[in-house]
């Protein structure tokens, strides 16, 4: 008696969420002024994407060319299926100590999932979600990116006089 009455249940439930979003969409039809549909290509000009949007992974350079990256490879741990690619090379300081320093920042496009691990893992904020979204082409090595700018360097942390 008791599975009965579970399935008429699990038909009634549905039955009510079926007429919510069917009363959804016919407000819809009742006020156009409502539409929330962009009429994306046309638009383009005038196409509003929310800041919240989550594109691709970007490396911000301010206006002397440096950024943030310490070549910590945390994001690279963090990426679940292996889009980011951190090489690092070790330079020698003029007293002598060695330092490990970013050479390149690999972006492969085409196998990530926009999921933002990577930003979330960065200690240093070097990388962001950008709100680009269109990527599309033919030959799939086009979706690799470097995303450290040739010539760029870690930004230098300023450090206050003590007192």
């Amino acid at each position: 008696m008791n599975a009965v009455k579970r399935y008429f249940s699990s038909i009634f439930n549905a039955i009510v969420a079926l007429l919510k979003g069917m009363r959804l969409t016919g407000s819809y039809l009742l006020h156009p002024s409502k539409i929330l549909t962009q009429q994306y290509p046309e638009n383009r000009e005038t196409l509003y994407i929310p800041e919240r949007f989550k594109g691709r992974v970007y490396m911000p350079h301010d206006e002397n060319n440096e950024h943030n990256c310490t070549a910590c490879t945390l994001c690279q741990l963090a990426c679940p299926n292996g889009s980011i690619q951190i090489i690092s090379k070790n330079i020698e300081l003029p007293d002598g100590t060695k330092k490990k320093v970013l050479d390149r920042w690999v972006y492969n496009l085409g196998s990530c999932t926009l999921c933002q691990l990577c930003v979330d893992a960065c200690p240093s904020d070097a990388i962001v979600m950008d709100n680009a979204f269109e990527f599309s082409v033919y030959n799939k090595s086009k979706l690799i990116f470097d995303l450290n700018r040739p010539g760029s360097k870690l930004k230098e942390k300023k450090t206050e006089p003590q007192v």
